[in-house]
């Protein structure tokens, strides 16, 4: 009996911090493990790329190779012209990323105060919704110009109906016991919104702004493949026209890159709004 006492006192025993601090240890053990695979795996790809080019296992034309592109951004950085490509690009991706959130929020909020008005505008988002924006690209420029603003408008055209309808929907899918708690203790519809729709509605406007990075960044390249000059949508489609496919792959891979970054700018945001509440 005497052990099974000793045993049962030392279960009773356990400092829950150390219960904690294992548990964090495991996770970061874990997520190590991930980024070093993930990194193993990149280098792997890359590898078997740099070796099948270079022992033209595959057609270098079309295809390159990791060293060729790296070589060609490299020259382009350092004699300047890669820059302005990459600014115009960046400046009307976030600008449009920006917009098409703040619209899309905006008009979520307003047709849910609204039953009538969601009600009427139901058909109109459903067409919307499943119409290929890219058809659109021509009226933009007829009725915009060939300039940035139609390639803004591009932009919100892909973005906005996306965010309002999946904020418009977390809306509605509220928990209604929260909802009933807050009504019962006279809470007008304003503070109903403020006080219980929106936080709770949190993650879903996380979600949709980690969305419209991507959806941002495929309204900029469609814009810029239809009107633009300059920018990274501009170098691949002239890579295209002057079958240069090592030009094609870098602006792709610095399109990757960057839209990773603003994609961790976002997470980055959620992790620190989520750690005040």
């Amino acid at each position: 009996m005497e052990p099974e006492r000793k045993s049962s006192a030392n279960t009773l025993n356990i400092n829950p911090e150390t219960i904690y601090k294992a548990y964090k240890q495991k996770l970061s053990a874990e997520r190590s493990y991930v980024l070093l695979t993930q990194c193993l795996l990149l280098l792997l790809l890359a590898g078997s790329w740099e070796a099948a080019g270079r022992a033209k296992w595959i057609d270098v034309l079309l295809f390159s190779y990791p060293s060729k592109i790296l070589h060609l951004l490299w020259e382009k950085a350092l004699d300047g012209s890669l820059w302005p490509h990459v600014g115009i690009t960046v400046a009307e991706t976030i600008a449009g990323f920006l917009l098409g959130t703040l619209a899309g929020v905006l008009l979520a909020t307003l047709i849910w105060w609204s039953p009538f008005l969601a009600k009427v505008l139901d058909p109109y988002f459903v067409v919307l919704n499943a119409l290929p924006k890219v058809a659109l690209g021509p009226l933009f420029i007829v009725a915009m110009g060939s300039g940035v603003l139609s390639i803004i408008v591009t932009i919100l055209s892909i973005t906005v109906i996306i965010t309002t309808l999946v904020i418009y929907n977390s809306f509605r899918e509220t928990d209604p016991n929260y909802l009933k708690v807050v009504q019962i203790f006279g809470a007008t519809r304003q503070q109903l919104f403020i006080k219980v729709i929106l936080p709770a509605s949190f993650p879903a406007v996380i979600s949709a702004l980690k969305v419209n990075v991507g959806l941002a960044w495929v309204g900029v390249i469609v814009g810029e493949f239809l009107v633009a000059q300059t920018g990274l949508g501009y170098l691949i489609i002239y890579g295209f026209q002057v079958f240069n496919f090592t030009l094609v792959i870098a602006s792709l891979f610095v399109i990757a890159l960057v839209a990773t970054i603003m994609y961790q700018g976002v997470a980055f945001m959620e992790s620190r709004i989520i750690k005040r509440k």
